[in-house]
């Protein structure tokens, strides 16, 4: 899972000039946003740098705590 959404909305900025930027069309970038796709590693560090933002904040922790 991803925060592309979420940090694209913080620093308010458009899914369709991600897009641009990313090379990608917008329904790729759309279905990155809405955790449909994930983006390839090499693709989210390319995220990470438009965005100047770390990739771990792009990233959800998931919870791998066995005692649920």
């Amino acid at each position: 899972m991803n925060r592309i959404k979420e940090v694209l909305e913080l620093k308010g900025i458009k899914q369709i000039w991600l897009a641009e930027k990313l090379g990608k069309s917008y329904n790729m970038v759309h279905s990155y946003a809405q955790n449909k796709r994930q983006p390839s590693l090499e693709d989210l560090y390319k995220i990470a740098e438009i965005l100047n933002v770390e990739v771990k904040d792009l990233l959800i922790e998931r919870n791998t705590n066995s005692n649920k």
